[in-house]
């Protein structure tokens, strides 16, 4: 992609999202959950922004955190519970929850292990490509748990008030299916896109 082009995408990236995020910050169900949610994709755009130059990522990596980010962005408004999308899924397969929040965990993985395996193989911190997949799960899986940490903190922290964070939705085995879905994610990533990756590296490294 033409340098001129990628500026373009990159800034209509940057709009939306801020824009995503001003509106569902209007009046979102629950305005701690929102803060809560909302708080990754904060955290991070003002490092991506302040990195564009010196450090720039693939325009793969870019769109994928752009995706995440909006997913983040809708379940802080609504709550994962709440999500008019997964309640559409919901209804349409019978199914006893709404599985955004599964969404939102699968692409905890899956972003997540693309950006390992680009600050991996750019720093040369490992080689072989089975070793860096590898590395790039365990990293995933990392995050993943930490996560789950946080919400089991912010659950001790907050009482009842934790309940829309959290989105268990009554299912005992929550935690645990969310780790299963950010694992099948980084693998889903890592399987689809690391040709496509490893291109955009080279490209990105003339």
């Amino acid at each position: 992609m033409a340098a001129e082009n990628r500026d373009r995408l990159l800034t209509f990236l940057l709009i939306v999202t801020l824009v995503a995020m001003a509106v569902s910050g209007l009046q979102p169900y629950d305005r701690v959950t929102w803060a809560m949610e909302v708080a990754p994709v904060m955290i991070a755009l003002p490092i991506l922004v302040a990195t564009r130059r010196n450090y720039p990522l693939t325009t793969l990596l870019y769109v994928l955190i752009f995706l995440h980010a909006l997913v983040l962005i809708l379940g802080g408004a609504y709550t994962y519970a709440r999500v008019p999308l997964g309640g559409w899924v919901q209804q349409a397969f019978d199914i006893s929850r709404n599985p955004y929040d599964k969404l939102g965990h699968f692409m905890q993985g899956f972003v997540p292990a693309m950006v390992a395996r680009e600050i991996l193989i750019r720093g040369e911190y490992a080689r072989g490509r089975r070793m860096i997949a590898f590395l790039c799960i365990c990293i995933a899986l990392a995050i993943s748990a930490v996560y789950e940490l946080v919400e089991w903190w912010a659950a001790l922290a907050l009482g009842q008030g934790a309940e829309e964070f959290l989105g268990t939705q009554g299912d005992p085995w929550d935690t645990q299916s969310d780790m299963f879905c950010a694992g099948l994610g980084a693998v889903f990533a890592l399987f689809t896109l690391s040709a496509v990756h490893d291109r955009q590296l080279a490209a990105l490294s003339r």
